[in-house]
């Protein structure tokens, strides 16, 4: 079984030289990895998710053949020993489809489609929980309203009564 890049990424050049884009996959799938969500662009977080989801392929198999082609692929050995020792046991009853995009909108800048790429077991990291939604149960008193209303008749008779106190001492 021969893997390589070049069976994987089929048309998707992502205005870079082959090695260039093999690199900057492999590296992608590496941070993938070690934290479980990257957001990068729709485009690359697509060509990433195939690559992704073959290496998980292979973590599932377990052998040292498998691990020694993940590694020739992902050229890092940390990432590669968490694949085969966290990740694909998580995902080992599923039969495919290990990751998921998430679309998040477009960046400023360029009007890039930003997007999530995750692994589908992953589990929620504590800090990814909202607060708001938590709190929705407690409600927080609402600051008071600056009033610009015109003042009331009270208001208005003390002043014209200082105003006339202040006439009549000068």
């Amino acid at each position: 079984m021969e893997v390589t890049m070049r069976h994987r990424v089929k048309t998707l050049k992502l205005g870079r030289k082959t090695q260039h884009r093999h690199l900057m996959l492999a590296n992608l799938v590496c941070s993938l990895i070690e934290s479980g969500r990257v957001q990068t662009t729709l485009q690359k977080a697509k060509a990433a998710r195939s690559i992704a989801d073959k290496m998980v392929t292979l973590g599932k198999k377990g052998t040292l053949h498998h691990r020694r082609l993940a590694l020739s692929l992902l050229r890092q050995e940390k990432a590669v020993r968490k694949l085969f020792s966290e990740v694909a046991p998580r995902s080992a009853q599923r039969n495919g489809g290990y990751t998921r995009v998430i679309r998040l909108g477009q960046r400023i800048g360029d009007a890039g489609t930003k997007a999530f790429l995750e692994f589908v077991d992953q589990a929620v990291p504590a800090e990814a929980v909202s607060e708001p939604a938590q709190g929705k149960a407690e409600a927080k008193p609402k600051p008071a309203k600056k009033t610009t209303a015109k003042k009331t008749a009270a208001q208005g008779a003390k002043t014209t009564e200082k105003k006339d106190a202040a006439k009549q001492a000068s």
